[in-house]
């Protein structure tokens, strides 16, 4: 697949795996979901769901530290600013940081995959689904693969190629 291809595949994946509603306890389902995935596959990664104004689940299996919670932070901050996946981001723009005249500064803002937005039909994106310790494609993967599951839609419908490191 070319980058265009990609781009065109998480657009469609921001479009179409939309929650019908989201709340504590669908975040506490999909959260917790990822986390028994990451155990039973021995996947180090930090999983946050929110909405803009608070936290609803967060775990971290081993393997991770205190920089994947900043990691996390950071997705989210431009997944919120940009209104869209962070992955995408990625693929529009590269991994370098922000430029200076941006205003988007690199302490608060990450070009890295894993940040997901969380859309509510009626609402719009009203948060993030984030996953962190995993390179970010992989990371934007398990996001993906846990609303596919969630939804009840193919995951290979809208997973992104592997790509060779």
């Amino acid at each position: 697949m070319t980058t265009e291809s990609d781009i065109a595949l998480v657009k469609r994946q921001e479009l179409e795996l939309v929650l019908p509603a989201f709340d504590e306890a669908v975040a506490f389902e999909i959260g917790s979901s990822i986390r028994a995935r990451a155990l039973a596959e021995g996947l180090s990664l930090v999983v946050d769901l929110r909405t803009w104004d608070r936290q609803l689940f967060f775990s971290a299996t081993p393997g991770t530290s205190a920089d994947n919670a900043e990691w996390v932070r950071r997705k989210v901050n431009s997944v919120r600013r940009f209104q869209r996946a962070s992955y995408r981001l990625v693929l529009e723009r590269g991994e370098a940081p922000f430029s200076p005249q941006s205003g988007a500064d690199p302490a608060d803002y990450v070009i890295a995959g894993g940040g997901f937005p969380i859309r509510v039909p009626g609402a719009g994106i009203i948060g993030t689904l984030t996953i962190s310790g995993l390179p970010g494609r992989k990371d934007h993967g398990v996001a993906v693969d846990a609303l596919c599951d969630h939804l009840g839609k193919s995951r290979a419908e809208y997973a992104l190629p592997e790509v060779a490191n």
